[in-house]
């Protein structure tokens, strides 16, 4: 018999946006918080975002204007005006949260999130500028036979 166990930590770090509409490379501070947590050999790190006009992405992180055409398409698709219902003025921004999402699980190995070459973790800010948070889970996990 196989009995997987995990031991969990949380961290929020927090993210201040400067524009209305913004792709902030958070991988770095996302790295610090798994190398600050200890011995992580296998295991995950679940982000959650908890804004409504906000979320989280992987993407290329090697050119900037990937994240530029990104939000050139989402802003073209979804129009700051458009009739919205909603009277905030920021309906715009809670349908790109929707579509982007709030969360994301990234692979931990020998301590190290598991990223494609040119992947980088982006907070997608759409309702800025605001500060705001990002929760961070690490499951540790322990295969016990």
């Amino acid at each position: 018999m196989i009995e997987l166990f995990y031991r969990c930590a949380m961290k929020i770090i927090n993210v201040t946006s400067t524009f209305q509409n913004e792709f902030i490379d958070i991988t770095e501070k996302i790295q610090q918080v798994v190398s600050s947590a200890g011995a992580i050999e296998n295991g995950y790190c679940m982000l959650f975002v908890p804004h409504t006009t906000a979320g989280v992405t992987i993407n290329e992180n090697a050119d900037p204007s990937v994240k530029a055409d990104i939000l050139m398409m989402l802003n073209s698709l979804i129009p700051l005006e458009a009739g919205y219902r909603h009277i905030e003025g920021n309906s715009a921004a809670h349908v790109k949260s929707t579509l982007v999402g709030v969360s994301q699980l990234v692979a931990i190995e020998h301590n190290r999130l598991i990223l494609g070459t040119w992947q980088g973790i982006f907070f997608c800010e759409f309702d800025g500028p605001r500060n705001r948070k990002v929760n961070v889970h690490l499951f540790n996990s322990q295969i016990v036979r």
